[in-house]
């Protein structure tokens, strides 16, 4: 039967008993034609003052609601919460970022219910939005488009580009005494230039490569800088194609399928992107009924060579990436290789190998290589396993030099604790830092420890230590670094009962991670724990009672 395209909107526009209904809509200005004709597109941004990443995303749903009306819809527009990663680093505010995702899609989703919107168009530029939107257009199964907001454009210090990644290390850097605080203050004055989401390959930009892959967003929208002209055409295009794509039918449920997930773990493993879309991928299958494991994760990133030099593993960023093509070639190169699944569908109504059509990689540039010429010959992503981390852990290898490290115990039960330790500069080369009581349910909210894993290098030691955590980390992190180590301590996890001096061993190369003790004591000392008293209030009160663990996506339903 063919799409009926105000498959929602009729319960509101027909029937004499919705009459007051109507009148609400006709208070706002809309028409018969508005009203009886046209489909209800709900565009959905996460636009606040809170952060640069969504400081201009009302301007730009405006304009994307205005091309909706050109193209004969109706369009809605509201926006949702977004929690800043970057502002919220490093204190108490953190365990609001994960929660955040939740209430994102919570919220579009209520909006979209309880209006009987037709279709949503999500707009999104910090960390936690991304996912957000992609999870709840895949819980909704209405037409829908994601546009991310775009990247901001790098600073500029001595000559080099700089990012966010910049600032926290030089925080590091000042407290080891290797820079004053003028350089550190010029730091901070620059790396941030204007609108846009982190530029290096972080979190946001990675899950921007993520949603072209899955085919929820139009060709080449991820790249453009927020503040950048372009950005005007794909605005337009989007408004246009989410009219065609009602027209079609194409749903959510058609386009981000099993295959199409494995697409969007080889864009982040080939781009050395974040270790979140371990958490954020596993939470998008979650809402269309399918299980996407670790392991999962780890067979992609095996098969998939590391094509595109980003920092932080790398050289460039977003912009650099941009000026080359953008995310089709990264997706073009993936092809050649053999590592996509060129079959898929996409929001547009053609699959991934045809939008590709006439894509090339240009040469002469660093920044995308073919596979022939692979940077590696993996991805940037490796799940460890073993008796410290039975249902795993997560590691950024690209760019790290030293994949493998045994050493003494540092245990922390807190990400403040030990941040002071590293502070005091009792942290030294040899060691493994342990941060637990950070995971979804123990934190609560699983904070990312950027700011730690910042201080350890700009203090030098980034690859003359090792660190774990049941946390996880900001995409800006490097080192040899795991997050995500499951069980999680709150629940009793192996990590909650190691000590210092322990011996553990971190192999990115062989997958593991085990502390040198035997299964006797193991036992012993797990007889003897108590998960610590903690007083919760509010929502993350709410979050701790409903969240599962980090390695199905930290879902909470």
């Amino acid at each position: 039967m063919p799409f009926d395209p105000k498959h929602q909107s009729k319960t509101i526009a027909q029937g004499t008993d919705k009459t007051a209904n109507r009148a609400m809509l006709r208070a706002m200005g809309l028409g018969d034609r508005e009203i009886y004709d046209q489909p209800w597109v709900g565009v959905a941004s996460v636009w606040s003052e809170a952060t640069p990443c969504n400081w201009n995303l009302d301007e730009q749903a405006r304009f994307i609601a205005n091309s909706v009306a050109a193209s004969g819809g109706t369009p809605r527009r509201f926006d949702t919460i977004s929690v800043s990663d970057g502002i919220a680093m490093g204190h108490q505010g953190m365990k609001c970022s994960l929660v955040s995702r939740e209430v994102i899609a919570d919220s579009v989703e209520l909006m979209m219910r309880g209006h009987c919107y037709d279709a949503l168009i999500g707009v999104a530029g910090c960390d936690k939005s991304l996912p957000g939107m992609l999870m709840v257009m895949a819980r909704l199964n209405v037409p829908s488009i994601f546009l991310y907001g775009g990247t901001i454009l790098p600073g500029h210090i001595h000559g080099k580009d700089v990012t966010i990644q910049d600032a926290f290390e030089a925080a590091g850097a000042f407290a080891a005494g290797k820079i004053d605080a003028t350089e550190l203050k010029s730091v901070e004055c620059a790396v941030c230039p204007g609108a846009g989401a982190c530029g290096g390959q972080y979190t946001a930009n990675t899950m921007a490569c993520v949603a072209e892959a899955l085919g929820m967003a139009l060709p080449g929208s991820s790249s453009p800088p927020a503040v950048s002209t372009e950005r005007s055409l794909f605005l337009a295009e989007v408004g246009r194609q989410i009219v065609e794509t009602i027209r079609l039918g194409i749903l959510p449920r058609d386009v981000i399928t099993r295959k199409s997930m494995e697409n969007a773990v080889a864009i982040a493993a080939a781009t050395g992107g974040s270790t979140n879309v371990a958490l954020h991928i596993p939470a998008i299958a979650h809402e269309l009924g399918i299980t996407f494991t670790l392991d999962d994760i780890q067979a992609v990133s095996e098969r998939t060579p590391t094509l595109a030099n980003l920092r932080p593993g790398g050289k460039y960023v977003m912009l650099d990436l941009h000026a080359v093509g953008g995310v089709p070639v990264v997706l073009k190169a993936l092809l050649d290789a053999g590592c996509l699944h060129g079959d898929c569908l996409t929001v547009n109504g053609k699959t991934m190998a045809e939008n590709l059509v006439g894509i090339e990689i240009p040469e002469g540039q660093d920044v995308v290589h073919p596979h022939t010429s692979a940077f590696y010959p993996t991805g940037g992503l490796a799940i460890l396993k073993g008796n410290l981390a039975p249902d795993g852990g997560v590691v950024k290898t690209t760019g790290v030099t030293n994949l493998s490290h045994t050493g003494p115990a540092r245990c922390f039960d807190s990400e403040e604790l030990a941040m002071a330790a590293v502070q005091r500069r009792e942290v030294v080369a040899g060691d493994v830092v342990v941060i637990r009581y950070e995971g979804p349910k123990g934190g609560p909210g699983m904070r990312e420890m950027l700011g730690v894993t910042s201080a350890i290098v700009g203090q030098g030691l980034g690859y003359e230590v090792a660190l774990l955590t049941d946390g996880r980390f900001s995409g800006a992190t490097r080192g040899l670094m795991v997050g995500h180590v499951g069980p999680e301590a709150y629940d009793g996890g192996p990590i909650a009962l190691v000590r210092d001096g322990d011996q553990i061993t971190v192999d990115a190369t062989t997958g593991e991670i085990s502390v040198a003790v035997s299964p006797e004591e193991l036992a012993t000392r797990r007889a003897d724990w108590v998960a610590p008293e903690r007083v919760l209030t509010g929502v993350l009160k709410k979050y701790a009672a409903q969240v599962g663990p980090a390695c199905s996506g930290a879902v909470t339903v």
